[in-house]
């Protein structure tokens, strides 16, 4: 076939590339000269190396990402010291006259000085693993262009292909729409990225700053497809034939997804929960409900975080569709009670001045409005009160300042001698008389 000829001219075309006899005794001269400069660098750049990395160290003052930076430029020091080898061998071997051909010396050392020069201006990358995968792919890019072979590849791979009619598809044109796209997509997250932090320093709402995002976050994924599909030499008047069916089609398979997706921008829009509110939504198990507050608001589902640290995720249309209790919504201020009961013997009127006096002592009961207690009942063999209290930080909590209300009335009974009851029973037991 047409495309395997083309690799084996590739292969041809690589071995003249590099230009060196193996079994010459300039070959051997440049591979030893490669090997004392490779032995002389590492020596050399591992001091340097640890003096930069303890310096980068004590830079306390300094961002996280800056000093990462810093310390993904010194493990290029060794490469800096390559270069700098290969430049006097090069150099020195010409002016000798020794008949040295320095060819593979300068291969080695425009190789070396690529990837120097692109891992440090890939270093604006903030996502690792996005920096590893464009800083190789541009890399290859680069020997291909030293060693004379790119030309030939772009020739080969546009070469191999199929064609469907008029439109033909080549592994050039793949190659460079998923190059296209990986760049294009890590620009639009990274834009939407910096918008998003542009707007948290400007002070807008969550939720209306998340809507923006969220919507420039589609937008530009939308491009990026799109000037990717065309990059890659597909005609989008093309994708018209069958795009009414495979729309359609897709739309019965992502038809929950789009309605979560849809359900997540109404709640943003309408703010009626929004990141950070404290909710109460039904549980899965019959007759309970979850309390938690909200962490992330993505395109399919809300993750809800409760006191005990697990996260629920909610698919948005539930919340859209479900009763769901907001105690942030409009105000962060929430009631809260506690029942208690005390004897027959006490003064009702004491024991809700009492308790009314307790409630104010923790931290996060707030003082205005003020607890109030109330006579709830007369009960069997107790005076039932209920003792109600507000609080503006429900997130932090709410049975553990219930129960500081509860330890500080404990303690006010003990002081004024106020018992708590307890059910009593009597048991009487009657003896049947005998017949004499």
């Amino acid at each position: 076939m047409a495309y395997i000829d083309n690799i084996k001219n590739l292969v041809i075309a690589f071995l003249e590339s590099i230009n060196l006899d193996v079994l010459s005794m300039s070959a051997a001269f440049q591979c030893g000269f490669l090997l004392i400069i490779l032995g002389l660098s590492s020596m050399a750049a591992r001091p340097v190396r640890l003096q930069l990395d303890t310096s980068i160290r004590a830079m306390e003052n300094t961002s996280l990402r800056v000093r990462d930076i810093f310390f993904s430029t010194t493990r290029l020091v060794f490469f800096f010291f390559v270069l700098a080898g290969l430049f006097i061998a090069v150099k020195i071997l010409g002016p000798l006259g020794l008949n040295i051909n320095t060819a593979f010396l300068s291969i080695v050392g425009k190789l070396l000085l690529a990837w120097v020069f692109i891992r440090l201006s890939t270093q604006f990358i903030g996502q690792r693993v996005a920096r590893n995968i464009f800083t190789i792919a541009v890399f290859m890019v680069a020997v291909l262009s030293i060693i004379g072979m790119l030309d030939d590849i772009t020739t080969s791979l546009g070469a191999i292909g199929f064609s469907l009619g008029e439109f033909k598809v080549s592994a050039l044109g793949v190659v460079k729409g998923i190059f296209a796209l990986g760049i294009m997509l890590y620009g639009a997250m990274a834009f939407a990225s910096f918008v998003d932090h542009h707007l948290t320093r400007t002070g807008m709402n969550g939720a209306s700053r998340l809507l923006i995002v969220k919507i420039i976050r589609i937008l530009l994924i939308a491009c990026a497809l799109l000037i990717s599909i065309t990059t890659a030499g597909v005609d989008l008047s093309v994708l018209a034939v069958f795009s009414g069916a495979l729309g359609l089609g897709i739309g019965f398979g992502l038809q929950r997804g789009a309605s979560n997706l849809f359900s997540g921008m109404m709640l943003l829009m309408d703010q009626s929960i929004k990141p950070g509110d404290i909710i109460e939504v039904p549980s899965p198990s019959e007759g309970e409900t979850t309390f938690g507050w909200v962490k992330v608001m993505g395109g399919r589902h809300t993750e809800i975080i409760t006191r005990d640290n697990k996260s629920y995720l909610i698919p948005n249309e539930q919340l859209i569709t479900q009763q769901v209790v907001n105690w942030s919504h409009g105000d962060t201020l929430v009631r809260l009670e506690a029942i208690f009961h005390a004897d027959y013997a006490c003064d009702p009127h004491a024991v809700r001045a009492l308790a009314v006096e307790a409630a104010k002592k923790p931290e996060r009961v707030e003082v205005s409005p003020a607890p109030v207690c109330h006579l709830k009942g007369f009960g069997d063999s107790s005076i039932d009160f209920v003792l109600r209290f507000w609080i503006r930080d429900a997130e932090n909590g709410i049975t553990n300042v219930r129960g500081e209300v509860l330890l500080a009335l404990w303690d006010a009974f003990k002081e004024h001698n106020i018992k708590i009851p307890y059910p009593h029973r009597e048991v009487f037991i009657h003896k049947e008389p005998t017949l004499s």
